[in-house]
Formats: C-alpha cells, sequence, structure tokens
C-alpha cells in the first residue's frame, strides 16, 4: 500500500486518525510530521518491516 500523500511513493507504514478529517495511511516520514498536530493519533500498521 502506497502513502496517501500527494506526489508521495514511499510505502504506507502509519494509519492516522484525524479528527476533523478522514484517517489515512502515511509512510513514516509524512506520520512524523502529520502526528504532531493536536488530536491525531498515530496507529502502526500491522504487517510492515520496521528494520
Amino acid at each position: 500500500m502506497e502513502c496517501t500523500e500527494d506526489g508521495c511513493e514511499n510505502e504506507a507504514a502509519v494509519r492516522l486518525h484525524v479528527p476533523w478529517n478522514e484517517n489515512r495511511v502515511v509512510c513514516t516520514g509524512h506520520a512524523r510530521v502529520l502526528a504532531r498536530r493536536d488530536g491525531v493519533v498515530a496507529e502502526p500498521l500491522e504487517g510492515i518491516d520496521w528494520e
């Protein structure tokens, strides 16, 4: 599964639960930035090789 952010072709590794918008799956790079917003909860996807 690919990251849902525009222009990103990295593999999705995190599901972001966004209270004011739809949930989305993103790569670790986008998750680091987007999860800093208040109310956003980051949940690692199962079956991802983190090494």
